[in-house]
């Protein structure tokens, strides 16, 4: 009877013991996974630190390599252009409608370099151009010449600061390659708001060539911009004549770095689309 008690004794304690040991060895198991993640973690932080340093030295860069190139030229340019106005109203001639255009863009132009220049400074991405100016945009465009008409279909809503950036350049590039390719022509300028997403597409009915040539740096551009944020960007010779650009961009952020460009995929042209195609 002792002898069972004594057994019976002995296998408690040695399953305390085991459940002891194991619950030590899960602690300890688990503090060992607990610094693996901390330091993988910290590796990863560190990693973003430099590629952060990195991206702000290069945009540096680019930022006094800009101010160094063209800063100089466009105050130049627009300088001449206000003494040669100023001359003309002093002989008592009103200066030409071409002379005014060009003082007005080469002043937006410094303009939007300072703004182009204070972002690239910057560690955020913040500032810049919106459809806020898109009225400018247009009365500009139509000063020198270019006949414009722009709609707006659904219910405008206000967009994330990297879309509404992006389709004020979409539609400022593609009004100046309509200035400078398309002829005698007439451009409309579509924005329409749908339910989640946002479609601009620019047209004109230019004398542009059926085949179309090499895209260029300002199309290439914009699909990199488009492409960036979720969306697609088609452009090539309209249905019968001129040019069109279309792009569609995503109104909401995408969830879990979804887009193609954090995926490191090609630019999101659908199957049944054709490949950019552009002026020079």
């Amino acid at each position: 009877m002792r002898t069972d008690l004594g057994w019976r004794r002995f296998y408690a304690a040695g399953w305390l013991a085991t459940a002891g040991v194991a619950t030590v060895t899960f602690l300890l198991w688990r503090a060992h996974v607990r610094e693996v993640e901390q330091r993988a973690d910290e590796a990863e932080r560190t990693r973003d630190e430099v590629a952060r340093r990195r991206a702000v030295e290069e945009r540096l860069h680019i930022a006094r390599e800009l101010h160094d190139s063209l800063t100089h030229s466009i105050s130049v340019i627009n300088v001449q252009v206000g003494v040669a106005a100023h001359l003309a109203r002093k002989r008592g001639e009103e200066p030409a409608a071409a002379l005014l255009a060009i003082q007005e863009a080469s002043t937006d132009a410094a303009r939007e370099l300072r703004s182009t220049l204070d972002t690239l400074r910057r560690d955020d991405d913040g500032g810049g151009a919106g459809l806020d100016r898109l009225p400018a945009l247009v009365d500009r465009a139509r000063s020198s010449g270019l006949p414009i008409t722009v709609s707006v279909e659904g219910t405008p809503r206000p967009l994330p600061p990297d879309v509404d950036q992006t389709v004020y350049r979409v539609v400022q590039e593609s009004l100046t390659n309509v200035g400078r390719h398309a002829g005698a022509a007439t451009a409309t300028v579509c924005l329409r708001y749908d339910a989640g997403r946002l479609k601009v597409q620019v047209d004109d009915d230019g004398s542009a060539p059926r085949t179309p040539p090499v895209p260029g740096h300002g199309l290439i551009g914009m699909r990199e911009r488009v492409a960036a944020l979720g969306g697609h960007l088609r452009a090539g010779p309209g249905p019968t004549t001129g040019f069109s650009v279309v792009a569609e961009l995503p109104t909401k952020p995408p969830t879990g770095g979804s887009s193609a460009a954090s995926r490191g995929e090609p630019p999101l042209e659908g199957p049944d689309e054709p490949p950019l195609e552009g002026r020079p």
